[in-house]
């Protein structure tokens, strides 16, 4: 089960990323500005497009994680206001792990906790929630 961070923050401007070829979901500037801000500290894949938003890979503690993001901005919103956006984080496991319960996704995992500060200590994020 993946876990979520929701904020809203008018630092990116959704309006100038490039189409997502799958369904008209923003949310590219966010990875894009994750990879670039952490690239001394974890090594985070070429985000790509999916349904519900866009996406990366990366190792974090030994264990492979999927996140993606997604921005709430509609045809006719102003790309320069504060929009809310949905940060998640998704465990990869082994079948074995998923079969004895082991090494689940949780609210505590390493992973989830270590974006979840860095939203909470940008002051550029504001009502960082998880839910």
């Amino acid at each position: 089960m993946n876990q979520a961070i929701y904020f809203k923050t008018s630092m990116f401007d959704v309006s100038k990323e490039r189409e997502n070829p799958i369904n008209p979901v923003y949310g590219l500037s966010l990875l894009e500005w994750l990879r670039n801000e952490l690239k001394r500290d974890l090594e985070i894949s070429e985000p790509g497009a999916e349904d519900w938003g866009w996406c990366c890979e990366l190792s974090y503690e030994g264990n492979s994680y999927l996140i993606g993001s997604c921005a709430y901005f509609e045809e006719g919103d102003d790309p320069t206001q504060e929009l809310e956006w949905v940060f998640q984080v998704d465990k990869y496991r082994s079948f074995t792990e998923k079969l004895f319960g082991r090494n689940k996704m949780s609210a505590s995992d390493g992973c989830f906790l270590f974006f979840k500060e860095l939203f909470e200590k940008n002051p550029n994020f504001k009502e960082v929630q998880v839910a």
